[in-house]
């Protein structure tokens, strides 16, 4: 059953007020669900405050996909695809700021052509400069709404997402109507994608693993980024929030593997957890960023928290590739 409204929800606008100012929480005022969505990602972030953020999860990531600390997962890509041989055409959706195909551009011997496309404008006009500034040829961008779009058939020979194919809805749809007619017979996919509970309902056992996790962070770790509160337990985040703030946000999230795993065969597959760790670091990761015997030793036993976790539990970050059926 979805929570519709948490002490959590409080603790998160008073947060984001500190942390992204008043601007951004009037963003929210609109009935336009698109608007909402846009000032979720078109405006300046925090780069401290999550736990993508911090170097030491950052090693656990490479190590749980690539199997080494220090190979991170899109040079793990670029040298899984280079074994095929080809030079891929790329439709990536929902870029952002596009720092990933960026990356990727800088290898045209794999990469012919990579499609960026998303609906905020600004960080695709950022995008194309850097672009430009590094003279890469083999790199477009295209603001524009998937949903009200189609793209030339079998004219890709991959469709990429980098933590947005969660913002997606009617899933079936999009990949039955949309994006399997551009794949050419033998395309691929890839994701690197969130696909846990929707809107981050999560169950009961999770938030009560979440905040075993959370205890095991000392008073002095626990002030929020911008902020006089500490964390000393996690609620839960509540529906309503969850899609004023952004309508998208894992909106269908729990049906992505399984839409996949209808119209795609796994070539490669790795689950790297973060069941705990998103939620357990949000607002706190800047206290991490910087490495002592200490931190490391505490962000190991809650590693192994989350791992004990994800013994009995599916896990809600995956890096996958995929054939078309």
């Amino acid at each position: 059953m979805a929570r519709i409204i948490t002490k959590e929800d409080f603790i998160d606008i008073y947060t984001k007020f500190n942390q992204r100012g008043l601007n951004f929480i009037m963003s929210k005022f609109t009935f336009n669900n698109n608007a909402r969505t846009v000032s979720a990602f078109d405006t300046e972030r925090d780069s401290t405050s999550h736990w993508w953020h911090v170097p030491y999860i950052q090693k656990r990531w490479n190590l749980l996909i690539s199997g080494k600390e220090t190979i991170d997962p899109k040079s793990y890509l670029v040298n899984r695809l280079a074994q095929e041989k080809k030079q891929f055409n790329v439709l990536s959706l929902g870029t952002g700021n596009c720092y990933n195909e960026l990356f990727y551009a800088s290898f045209p011997e794999i990469f012919r052509s990579i499609t960026c496309v998303d609906i905020t404008e600004n960080n695709l006009i950022n995008a194309q400069k850097i672009a430009q500034e590094n003279e890469y040829t083999n790199i477009n961008f295209r603001c524009i709404d998937v949903n009200t779009t189609t793209f030339e058939p079998q004219s890709f020979d991959m469709i990429m997402f980098h933590q947005s194919l969660h913002h997606f809805c009617r899933l079936d749809s999009l990949f039955n109507d949309k994006l399997l007619p551009t794949l050419k017979p033998d395309g691929m996919l890839f994701i690197n994608e969130y696909v846990g509970a929707n809107r981050l309902q999560y169950p009961k056992e999770q938030i009560k693993a979440i905040n075993k996790a959370l205890g095991k962070i000392p008073m002095k770790y626990k002030k929020r980024k911008a902020t006089n509160l500490c964390k000393n337990k996690y609620y839960g985040s509540g529906w309503l929030r969850m899609y004023i703030a952004d309508p998208s946000e894992a909106v269908e999230s729990a049906t992505i593997m399984p839409t996949i795993r209808k119209y795609f065969t796994v070539i490669e597959e790795k689950n790297y957890g973060g069941n705990l760790l998103m939620s357990v670091f949000k607002d706190i990761a800047y206290h991490f960023i910087e490495e002592t015997p200490e931190k490391l030793a505490l962000m190991d036993d809650i590693f192994s928290i989350e791992d004990d976790y994800l013994r009995n539990q599916p896990s809600d970050f995956v890096f996958g590739l995929y054939k078309k059926k």
